[in-house]
């Protein structure tokens, strides 16, 4: 999520600078890659990188490739096998052992809804969206489609060249099943042998509501927008929640418990971490917080306390969803002090929001993103 924000603002920069400059994206990968489909690296005509399609072996070469692409003004797709080990150009540094098929780009900025726009427009709602990617694989092709379009639930955006070509409509015509995606999926066009659709879900970023002030959510807040995380912080301190103390943060509020949740809008990618030190401040809090669909609730602190929390709400006559509530929360590493336990809890988060049980790779049988 970070890269694609960090993408889209460079645009902006060199947009504003008249600088030429090209998308490189991951399309296809067959077997083992450090990046994933989906993964996307802009170049300017300059030779300046932002995001990344590997691990630091193809870049180079993708970067000569790109600046050809903005030279030539047509797009081409880059193929990179390095599953021969004696290939000393590709993958030996990193041991990896894939194909990895690139779309390459040039980005007119005359286009209304060029492949950044697209990006944009994916990112401009708390909506899961679809970007759709038409490439032709073969490496003799002439001609690449390349990103056309955008689809949300309400509308779909189509770029000039996509309205002109019915091989997008089996996927556009199925708003619902795209918009249920969770992963990527590259589709064959069946009337082609080497014409392929990435379809690709862009999920809005995670959203922390974060109650708690003290010195120990400050790491939270880092780490988050390390992350491209947006952060809502709730406080009952002035003092304490503020924009000196918290750079950087997307909204400060100071409120009351009663009043802690006025206006927020809750998602299926917001959650909510009750740090505040107050057990009277957070039994009213977790009270709002329970009937909304949060998939994930952190209490700081000790089991005992977690427990002493959902008595209390029982004898009120409320239901405790314990799938939904980490308390304690954060992974059980050892975690000791305020940035090891930020740590802790953000991991906890992401394994909870991809389904994924938090242990460890070299104990997986396949692959590591066999099913991300």
């Amino acid at each position: 999520m970070k890269e694609l924000q960090e993408i889209i603002q460079q645009y902006y920069t060199y947009l504003a600078n008249n600088e030429a400059c090209a998308l490189a994206t991951v399309v296809k990968v067959d077997g083992s890659a450090y990046r994933r489909p989906g993964a996307r690296m802009l170049v300017s005509e300059n030779g300046q990188l932002t995001g990344a399609i590997s691990g630091g072996c193809l870049e180079g070469d993708a970067l000569r490739k790109a600046q050809a692409v903005i030279f030539k003004q047509k797009s081409s797709i880059v193929t990179y096998d390095t599953t021969d080990e004696d290939d000393q150009k590709f993958g030996i540094g990193l041991g990896c052992n894939g194909i990895i098929h690139v779309l390459i780009e040039p980005i007119q900025f005359e286009e209304v809804l060029n492949p950044i726009k697209l990006l944009e427009i994916a990112l401009g709602k708390r909506e899961t969206a679809v970007l759709l990617t038409l490439v032709d694989l073969d490496p003799t092709a002439t001609d690449q489609p390349g990103t056309l379009a955008c689809i949300q639930a309400e509308e779909s955006h189509l770029s000039s060249r996509a309205q002109k070509l019915s091989h997008l409509n089996q996927f556009i015509d199925d708003t619902a099943y795209l918009t249920s995606l969770q992963s990527s999926i590259i589709q064959k066009i069946a009337s082609e042998e080497t014409l392929y659709c990435l379809v690709e879900p862009i999920h809005p970023p995670v959203h922390i509501w974060l109650f708690g002030a003290g010195n120990d959510t400050i790491p939270v807040t880092k780490f988050a927008q390390l992350l491209g995380w947006e952060v809502t912080l709730i406080d009952g301190r002035k003092t304490h929640a503020n924009e000196v103390r918290f750079p950087g943060v997307n909204r400060i509020f100071v409120r009351s418990a009663e009043d802690a949740l006025e206006g927020l809008s809750a998602d299926a990618h917001t959650v909510a971490l009750l740090m505040t030190h107050n057990f009277e401040y957070e039994a009213t809090l977790l009270e709002g917080l329970l009937p909304l669909p949060l998939p994930y609730i952190g209490i700081l602190g000790p089991k005992k306390k977690s427990l002493k929390l959902f008595e209390r709400l029982e004898n009120k006559g409320f239901a405790i969803p314990h799938e939904r509530i980490y308390g304690p929360m954060g992974l059980h590493i050892g975690a000791e002090g305020s940035e090891a336990i930020a740590l802790s809890v953000l991991s906890e988060i992401m394994a909870v929001l991809h389904h994924k049980p938090a242990g460890f790779l070299r104990e997986l049988d396949g692959p590591i993103h066999a099913s991300l």
